[in-house]
């Protein structure tokens, strides 16, 4: 769990997302992100918090985060046992955004805290106390999942997405990818379009069966070890060939494909 202030993230804007965060925020609605790994759901939701002047509480989730990870746990100290706010809590209380990254990997319990929250009662059940928090009213429940992966496995409930306000993020196109890539490594604008084609070649070649594909992440990666002075053909290899792939086979065709293109 973190907590992000006094942040200006660097986000270039694929759509209408900007805008319809903020009416979601003015509505006091709920709000879920859809798309791939590093497709830039994280940062987008720190740009928005920055842009609204709102404390940002981010959790990542995974199997093993459970309701009393969010809501909170009695702690002993010494002889006395002492409650403490978890991150939920908190932001219930302080009317911050609380960003549950991955909420699809958390524990099913998790589902039943919040329903409360996502709808008109925006209130907090904390049954270990035997209280309910009526939500700040600059409270903003948000949350993100990636709906390809572990598909069948990790998906959210239709009535569960149905209490959000939701958007699909994707990749965006090469042009708009190449200006991320020189906003957030200031890299050579000939080396960013290079990064960028090669993601679009590897995204395509479905018959390598990766499990996940070229994220912008791992682009912006490739280009800041670029543009700190690493050789182009190591960085391609190392940020955007391993990270994908543990294939001997797959892997030396990928590095093959990075370095004619690079």
């Amino acid at each position: 769990m973190s907590e992000q202030k006094n942040t200006t993230p660097f986000y270039k804007a694929v759509g209408q997302e900007v805008e319809v965060f903020e009416h979601a925020y003015k509505n006091r609605l709920p709000f879920l992100l859809k798309g791939p790994t590093g497709s830039g759901k994280s940062r987008f939701i720190e740009y928005m918090a920055d842009k609204l002047e709102r404390p940002l509480i981010t959790v990542s989730c995974h199997e093993e985060t459970s309701s009393t990870d969010l809501i909170g746990r009695y702690l002993i100290l010494g002889t006395q046992s002492a409650w403490q706010d978890g991150p939920l809590t908190k932001a219930v209380k302080e009317g911050s955004i609380i960003y549950l990254d991955e909420f699809a990997e958390a524990r099913p319990d998790i589902l039943v805290a919040i329903h409360s929250l996502t709808d008109h009662r925006r209130t907090l059940f904390m049954d270990k106390l035997g209280e309910a928090i009526v939500a700040h009213p600059n409270f903003m429940l948000v949350a993100s999942y990636n709906p390809g992966y572990q598909k069948g496995f990790k998906e959210l409930k239709p009535s569960t997405r149905q209490r959000f306000v939701s958007l699909s993020f994707n990749y965006p196109n090469q042009k708009i990818e190449t200006e991320i890539l020189i906003g957030e490594s200031d890299v050579d604008k000939e080396v960013a379009k290079k990064l960028t084609a090669i993601a679009e070649k590897i995204r395509h070649l479905t018959e390598l069966g990766l499990t996940e594909t070229v994220s912008t992440r791992l682009l912006v990666d490739a280009a800041k070890l670029i543009k700190s002075g690493l050789p182009k053909r190591l960085a391609t290899e190392t940020a955007i060939v391993e990270p994908l792939t543990d294939d001997p086979e797959i892997s030396e065709s990928l590095k093959d494909l990075c370095h004619l293109m690079i």
